[in-house]
């Protein structure tokens, strides 16, 4: 977040003086208490300063780029999945392949008749399963998929940064979100390495940080 002088002022005032007040604060700028709340409310909001009833404003001792980790650490899965793209275990490999051109994406993750997961398909087994002369609409995907339970998986309320950090480890293109059934796991949603992109591209555009 890029501040202004007049809120750089403040970080200063509130550094030296803390805790202080919101009304001690625009005498010293020479200010209205009403010029001034924007600021105070944007540089809470921010992290820079905390606020409490009856004492004042005092600063918090975070630099930029402290209070963008700390919100990054906050950060769940659900706030990013995607919709998952899911097909049945018993769909020729031809169709999983147009599938997953006509959907755009690199995984695939397929479900039993039960709609449960029960393993999942990337382009490099879509790619192995193409050389040499099989009839690919006579290979069901159940024949090539990885399995479970050898499928990598992440739950809603997981962080972000840890199932990023998953991602890394396993050198994956995507992870499913699932939630637990009495008979499985459900699949309800998709994290991929876009999705953490998008994140970073928010949080590095949030005027609040």
């Amino acid at each position: 977040m890029d501040l202004t002088s007049r809120q750089e002022q403040i970080i200063e005032i509130v550094k030296e003086d803390g805790p202080i007040t919101g009304e001690n604060i625009a005498d010293r700028l020479d200010l209205t208490r009403a010029t001034l709340r924007p600021d105070l409310a944007i540089l809470t909001m921010a992290g820079y300063l905390d606020a409490r009833p009856r004492v004042g404003y005092f600063y918090t001792g975070k630099t930029g780029s402290e209070l963008l980790t700390e919100k990054l650490k906050k950060i769940k899965v659900h706030e990013y999945q995607s919709i998952p793209v899911v097909v049945n275990e018993n769909v020729s490999v031809y169709d999983a392949i147009c599938t997953m051109f006509l959907e755009d994406v690199g995984t695939l993750f397929v479900v039993n008749d039960r709609s449960l997961l029960f393993g999942v398909l990337s382009r490099k087994d879509l790619l192995r399963a193409s050389i040499g002369n099989q009839d690919l609409r006579e290979i069901p995907v159940h024949i090539i998929m990885t399995r479970m339970p050898n499928v990598t998986i992440c739950h809603k309320d997981d962080l972000l940064l840890e199932a990023g950090q998953i991602l890394i480890d396993k050198q994956i293109d995507a992870l499913p979100v699932v939630r637990e059934t009495e008979e499985g796991w459900e699949v309800i949603g998709r994290l991929t390495k876009t999705n953490l992109t998008k994140a970073l591209v928010e949080l590095g555009r949030d005027e609040r940080l």
